[in-house]
């Protein structure tokens, strides 16, 4: 576990600031110059993003919408067939994952906050893509959270595929901090469940008496950045702190990552949250930040488009509005470099597109597809 200092990327103000909003901005880093280019700024705060095939986006408004964006930022019509969601606060349509084997089944995964009796809940459904792909079929939930709770804070969510075919779910917390260390309850989890639903006999809590057999890993607060090491196939996350003490995780199968019992953040009013930083049997995070970057997405580089930044983990920030670049030495993080930092942008979500590029959402009513691209 570490924190350590950050170098600070050598943003070009001026050219960003003269720009409008749809011209190219320019930024410099450490080891590679590149612009960052607007496909459209026409969505209402996208969550989740994922490629099509043939290198078209699916991605998701809070509001509850899914569309289809084209390379040249054309969007589609809103699809129907999606799920009804609580768009209130933090909540609403939120992360979209392709099915392993899309190319034949057409099967699409949304996570969502779904109303219900008693408040609402971090919710999954699959469906069908049909043909026109103006609308899904069959649509089906295969995972929600209990016991819903009123609010509209902490819903997670975000979705991976894992090697062997088995889907990972990040939940938050809800606000509802006793629920986190409460086995029985599916409130700050990491849960790992079939594409159907149903639970891998392998799973850590499947013969443990009180305990959900959903669960992965527990004491997470509010996990909004997921993603499998490119190397090991491990799990990474990235969740929210209080004030202070966003972690970076490799959450592994029944292990207690602390929240609300450890932090190394402070309740919003300044007050102790807990008993401290340590406690044996809880997990220390791989990296932490304080103060909080309010981190939202996370995504490993493998492409050859940057290729100085291989193997790099990056994260979007939305309280500092900036993408975090973070160099690994296996489960380390030796050095932070902050990009995009004056780009004036909540940053969502980070994904690599299939042509190497690295694509952005940002959080706004006016939201944006963002592709970064090298220049030469």
């Amino acid at each position: 576990m570490n924190r350590i200092p950050v170098a600070l990327a050598c943003v070009v103000p001026a050219l960003a600031c003269a720009q409008s909003s749809a011209a190219p901005q320019v930024f410099e880093s450490q080891l590679h110059r590149f612009r960052a280019v607007t496909l459209t700024d026409d969505l209402d705060h996208p969550w989740g993003l994922a490629f099509l095939p043939d290198g078209r986006m699916l991605v998701t408004e809070r509001p509850g919408r899914l569309r289809i964006a084209g390379q040249d930022g054309t969007l589609s019509d809103p699809i129907a067939g999606v799920p009804e969601v609580d768009a209130d606060g933090q909540g609403g349509l939120l992360d979209v994952a392709l099915a392993p084997d899309f190319a034949q089944s057409r099967l699409i995964y949304l996570s969502f906050a779904e109303p219900g009796e008693g408040g609402s809940g971090t919710s999954v459904a699959r469906a069908r893509l049909a043909e026109s792909e103006n609308r899904l079929e069959g649509l089906q939930v295969i995972f929600r959270q209990e016991p819903k709770v009123e609010g509209g804070a902490h819903f997670g969510s975000r979705l991976v595929f894992a090697r062997d075919g088995n889907l990972f779910i990040t939940t938050g917390d809800r606000q509802h901090r006793p629920f986190v260390q409460d086995l029985s309850k599916l409130q700050g989890k990491v849960v790992r469940v079939r594409p159907d639903g149903t639970i891998p006999p392998d799973n850590p809590f499947v013969n443990r008496a009180g305990a959900r057999p959903e669960i992965w890993s527990y004491g997470h607060r509010n996990l909004q950045g997921a993603a499998l090491h490119p190397e090991t196939g491990q799990l990474w996350t990235v969740e929210h702190g209080a004030r202070g003490g966003d972690e970076l995780n490799a959450p592994k199968a029944g292990r207690n990552y602390g929240w609300p019992v450890i932090t190394y953040g402070v309740d919003y009013s300044g007050a102790r949250i807990g008993v401290g930083q340590r406690k044996e049997g809880m997990e220390q995070p791989i990296h932490y930040w304080d103060p909080s970057i309010a981190p939202s997405g996370l995504m490993f580089y493998t492409g050859d488009k940057f290729p100085s930044w291989k193997g790099n983990a990056f994260v979007g920030a939305l309280g500092f509005q900036l993408l975090a670049r973070l160099v690994l030495d296996g489960e380390h993080v030796r050095q932070e470099e902050r990009l995009l930092e004056g780009y004036g942008q909540r940053i969502r979500a980070v994904v690599q597109g299939p042509d190497g590029f690295i694509y952005l959402l940002t959080d706004d009513s006016d939201g944006r597809i963002v592709r970064l691209e090298p220049i030469s």
